[in-house]
């Protein structure tokens, strides 16, 4: 890619930004911690939807924001590391970063680059094409981004002037103080990457989680077990097979899921307002959709299933696992079963006590088993353990009063599902999703510098018109 390629889409969306600025009036003021402005918002993740969400604020003319992301640049996301599908999942017609922006769209960019009607050619959209694309957004927007550097702390803070603040420790031991905090930080942002405590056991250089950094090479010619009938474990049992080694993949049920029932909430009515609606219903819709879980594409059962060495074991779940010899051996309930190598496509557990910069207070972060009983026949200990969001996106304390604070942070991430369904992560979910998170935030700075603006407003006194005396008669 060259920036001449893009030159006149870029001209366009800076055009379109000016078109649409309104309102235009700066609102925010700086406010000082230890003497130094202190961020109004910090952002971790610097993936799409860290990205999105700055970009929304940015448009609502908070500027004062930072975004931090673990990540070397341009390694952001999973699209170039352990998202291991050729292309994106979502149909192509579904928009998201662009936030309702033409000119901001994948299809703009991607023909801009690639030529008219390139787009329309496409069956699906390539995972490093969305990767691309999403640090040619970053740019363009000039999203202010700091790589290489993690949250590893949050604490409750007080401003100069007496306001609350957060003071987020980062893993360089510097300490920055914001008004708002979001955390875009993905799949496992509220909990882990889960696998049987059995597999975990096993030496690091035999087993791995889908979401983990795996030489494939290595496993030419081997035995390749792959727990799992997810998307995810297709994936990897994919890359395996064609890097020369034999796979077998066990799914636990007696046939796996080929139903994506994502799709099936893909309308404005649900992405816009299910997280308005009774938490009995929250609870059934999305315990119901979690629970079936994720249909595998056609696209990617047929990467598959081309290759002999596939075998999938239905009915088949794994018991046990350990070394036996120089292999591995996993028990399962119609016997054993040998391999040379182990990959957990086993997902996500919530467990905000498994992240670093929540640890210390997860047990303050009111999660559903606080707020919401279901009725017999419902219950879910999983689901449970998902945190119980406001309406806003952000964070409830579990007993009142013993830690206001946390409504300054604000989850967008996987965590945010059985509260407002599809929303971080999730391409399609975007464009109704990161303007409410937004207007919290953004409703959070107004509430707090209510007392300025009401200082500001007895101050107005911009005149419309000079009035010619001459002309008043006060007879």
């Amino acid at each position: 890619m060259t920036a001449g390629d893009l030159s006149s889409l870029e001209a366009r969306v800076k055009r379109d930004l000016e078109m649409t600025a309104h309102p235009r009036t700066d609102w925010m003021v700086p406010r000082l911690y230890e003497g130094k402005p202190a961020l109004d918002v910090l952002i971790v993740g610097a993936g799409q939807s860290g990205l999105c969400i700055g970009f929304a604020l940015m448009r609502d003319r908070v500027r004062n924001i930072l975004l931090i992301d673990r990540a070397p640049a341009g390694r952001e996301g999973p699209w170039v590391t352990f998202a291991r599908m050729p292309t994106l999942r979502s149909p192509k017609d579904q928009t998201g970063p662009d936030l309702g922006m033409p000119s901001l769209t994948f299809e703009a960019w991607f023909d801009a680059l690639k030529g008219p009607g390139s787009f329309a050619g496409l069956h699906l959209i390539p995972s490093k094409a969305w990767h691309d694309y999403l640090q040619w957004y970053r740019r363009v927007l000039d999203i202010p981004v700091r790589n290489d550097v993690a949250a590893t702390a949050i604490a409750p803070g007080r401003l100069d002037d007496g306001g609350s603040c957060l003071l987020v420790t980062l893993s360089t031991g510097e300490v920055l103080a914001a008004r708002k905090l979001v955390l875009a930080t993905g799949q496992d942002g509220t909990g882990e990457w889960w696998m049987p405590d059995f597999v975990r056991a096993l030496p690091k250089d035999r087993r791995a989680h889908s979401c983990e950094m795996i030489d494939f090479e290595r496993l030419r010619g081997r035995t390749v077990a792959v727990l799992g009938a997810g998307a995810s474990a297709m994936d990897n049992a994919a890359v395996a097979l064609e890097h020369g080694a034999t796979v077998h993949l066990f799914c636990r049920r007696a046939e796996p899921s080929v139903v994506q029932r994502y799709r099936w909430l893909t309308f404005a009515g649900f992405l816009k307002h299910i997280g308005e609606m009774p938490d009995e219903w929250r609870w059934r819709i999305m315990g119901n959709i979690l629970g079936a879980r994720e249909g595998f594409p056609t696209d990617t059962y047929k990467r598959v299933i081309a290759f002999p060495d596939f075998t999938m074991q239905v009915d088949r779940p794994w018991t046990d696992a350990r070394m036996e010899g120089d292999r591995i051996r996993i028990d399962t309930p119609r016997g054993p079963f040998h391999a040379d190598y182990a990959i957990c496509g086993t997902g996500i557990r919530q467990d905000v006590a498994q992240r670093p910069e929540l640890a210390s207070f997860a047990d303050k972060i009111a999660l559903w088993r606080d707020r919401y009983t279901p009725p017999p026949g419902e219950e879910d200990p999983l689901l449970a353990a998902y945190p119980y969001l406001g309406p806003d996106y952000c964070l409830l304390e579990r007993v009142p009063g013993e830690a206001p604070w946390l409504t300054d942070i604000h989850v967008f991430g996987i965590g945010a599902t059985l509260s407002f369904g599809p929303s971080g992560s999730s391409i399609n979910a975007m464009t109704a999703a990161v303007p409410k998170v937004a207007a919290g935030v953004t409703r959070g700075l107004f509430a707090g510098d209510l007392q300025r603006h009401w200082q500001s407003l007895l101050a107005y006194d911009v005149k419309q018109v000079e009035l010619d005396r001459s002309r008043l008669t006060r007879a």
